[in-house]
C-alpha cells in the first residue's frame, strides 16, 4: 500500500480515501471533481488591513519630510524633524518582514472555500470542504495520482464540471 497524502483527518493510499473518520475504497469511486465557493471578504479585509500597516509608516515618514520643508524652521529644526521622520520610515523594515510573511501564508491558504467530490455508489458525495488551498492542492493531487494507479479507469474532472461522453460518428 502506498500513502499519497497523510495528515490529521485525511489519508490518501493506493487503495482508499479516508476524511474524518470515513473510508471510501477507490474502487468504488467514480468521478473526482472539485468546486470553488464565493470569496471571503474577511480574508480580502486581511489582505487589506496589513497592506495599510506596511504603508502606514512610509506615509507619515514622507509628511513628515514635507512638514519639515513647508515650515521653513531653522536649519536644527529642519533637520530634527526630517531625522525622526526618516526613523519612522526605517522602523518599518522589521515589521514589514512579519507583515510580508502574514501575507504570503493569506494568499497559499487562499480566500475561497474549496470543496471536492466524487460519485460514489452513484451519488455525489462531498469528500471534503476546507479553505486552505495550498492543502486542498495537495490532497487533491494525491488523489488524482492515486486513482491514475488505480488498476481501473477513473475520471477526474475539472472545477464544477462533468466530464461527457463523447459522441460515436
Amino acid at each position: 500500500m502506498i500513502t499519497y497524502y497523510d495528515d490529521r483527518s485525511v489519508q490518501v493510499t493506493s487503495t482508499a480515501l479516508r476524511v474524518d473518520g470515513r473510508t471510501y475504497p477507490l474502487a468504488e469511486l467514480g468521478l473526482v471533481w472539485h468546486r470553488r465557493g464565493s470569496r471571503s471578504w474577511r480574508v480580502l479585509a486581511g489582505r487589506g488591513a496589513i497592506g495599510a500597516a506596511l504603508a502606514g509608516p512610509l506615509v507619515a515618514a514622507a509628511l513628515g519630510v514635507a512638514l519639515a520643508l513647508w515650515l521653513h524652521r531653522s536649519l536644527v529644526v529642519t533637520v530634527a524633524i526630517v531625522g525622526v521622520s526618516v526613523l519612522v520610515g526605517l522602523g518599518v523594515g522589521p515589521l514589514a518582514d512579519v507583515l510580508f510573511e502574514h501575507l504570503d501564508r493569506s494568499y497559499a491558504r487562499g480566500s475561497r472555500e474549496l470543496e471536492m467530490w466524487a460519485r460514489w455508489h452513484g451519488q455525489p458525495v462531498r469528500l471534503l470542504r476546507t479553505g486552505d488551498a495550498l492543502r486542498f492542492g495537495q490532497i487533491y493531487r494525491a488523489v488524482q495520482r492515486a486513482m491514475e494507479q488505480a488498476p481501473q479507469s477513473k475520471l477526474i474532472g475539472s472545477s464544477g464540471s462533468s466530464p461527457r461522453p463523447r459522441s460515436r460518428p
